[in-house]
């Protein structure tokens, strides 16, 4: 893509370095964005055994300040806020809608009882916020909603995975390693006074790696990715990305569920509180349909094709759908998510229709991969 195709798309503070680095770029819902520097899979396997970074700036960070915010996430998202309790502790939850399916899924951060973050889906960004103001003032909750994507005070997002991650991480930014280094996976530390201002440096990701992602002032970003790349962090771009979170058995908003899907047939029921007496937009939806459907991974058994979305799965219990498919560069497979009737079990073989052919899969549980460990065979 020529920077001229790209001035209708919106760009990342970092859209120049991709570029200056040889990126090829994509239109990425709307966005210019990185798909590869290369090598895409160099890229996945730096990650799997050394250390690679993603710009996710094109996710939105989403501020939620005062007296009732917490009152006001126990009835927004699906999985229980209660359980944030710790400053920097980190939620993974949906947000729903009446019926059922999944508006957005995103991570929750608590930092004390008048604040709140979230960090919203690119894509989704603009429906997630009208839907939040809209049922701040449906709840009259009074909070104050600022989106920190765009605008003065604009935060920028870099993900850097791998098992050399953290260790790198604190090469270029020493000030946030005593606190980073104690906090468990699914925790976030702020450190105000660093070399490239304040940071939010939070234990959590999308490849099934250890490592942070970063929250840093927009106009600092650029300084943190060339600092990074000097200490050996090797830019990743999406197809990266994309095969890193699909081994690892991670859901992609819009593709593995959206707003017509349940997110119980979606491999989210761990996401969701239904046993509390807490009430959230969705519950009596979800207590009413149940789950209908299991997800599931497929690895492919025949040479002839490559699992990819949309494409069907033929078993003794019926249709199954594939969500995402692709090949895996760390297993040497071709390898799917994939939603299946109940009834089907770990183990089976499963038929794939593939064009003109129908190619034998097994039904493998989730993930794939996690912590550079291959776990299904």
């Amino acid at each position: 893509m020529t920077q001229a195709d790209a001035t209708q798309l919106k760009a990342t503070p970092l859209n120049a370095a991709h570029r200056a680095a040889g990126a090829r770029m994509v239109d990425f819902g709307g966005w210019d964005m990185p798909v590869n520097y290369g090598s895409q899979i160099e890229e996945h396997h730096a990650v799997r055994s050394d250390c690679g970074m993603f710009d996710v700036s094109h996710m939105c960070v989403v501020d939620l300040q005062g007296a009732n915010v917490r009152a006001f996430l126990r009835g927004l998202v699906a999985n229980n806020v209660d359980k944030l309790q710790v400053a920097g502790k980190a939620l993974y939850s949906c947000m729903l809608l009446p019926e059922g399916g999944v508006i957005d899924d995103l991570i929750i951060y608590f930092f004390n009882e008048n604040w709140f973050r979230l960090v919203v889906n690119a894509g989704t960004a603009e429906k997630d916020i009208a839907w939040i103001a809209k049922r701040n003032a449906e709840t009259n909750s009074g909070l104050t909603i600022t989106q920190r994507r765009d605008g003065a005070n604009a935060l920028a997002l870099v993900a850097v995975q791998g098992p050399n991650a953290r260790a790198k991480t604190w090469q270029v930014l020493p000030e946030t390693q005593a606190a980073s280094e104690a906090i468990k996976p699914f925790n976030a530390v702020i450190t105000e006074n660093t070399a490239f201002g304040e940071v939010m440096v939070a234990r959590t990701g999308y490849t099934g790696e250890d490592g942070f992602e970063i929250a840093v002032s927009a106009d600092k970003v650029n300084a943190l990715w060339d600092a990074l790349v000097a200490a050996g962090v090797k830019p990743a771009g999406l197809g990266a990305r994309d095969t890193l979170r699909l081994e690892a058995g991670m859901n992609l908003y819009g593709q593995d569920m959206d707003e017509t899907v349940n997110p119980l047939d979606a491999g989210l029921a761990w996401t969701i509180d239904l046993v509390s007496e807490r009430d959230f937009t969705g519950k009596a939806a979800l207590q009413s349909k149940g789950q209908n459907a299991q997800f599931l991974g497929l690895i492919l058994r025949e040479k002839g094709g490559v699992l990819r979305a949309h494409q069907k799965v033929i078993t003794a219990q019926g249709e199954g759908e594939i969500t995402s498919g692709t090949f895996s560069p760390t297993m040497q497979q071709t390898i799917a998510l994939a939603r299946l009737p109940m009834g089907v079990a770990i183990g089976d073989t499963v038929q794939v229709a593939i064009r003109d052919k129908q190619l034998a899969a097994t039904v493998v549980k989730l993930p794939f991969v996690r912590n550079g460990k291959i776990l299904a065979s």
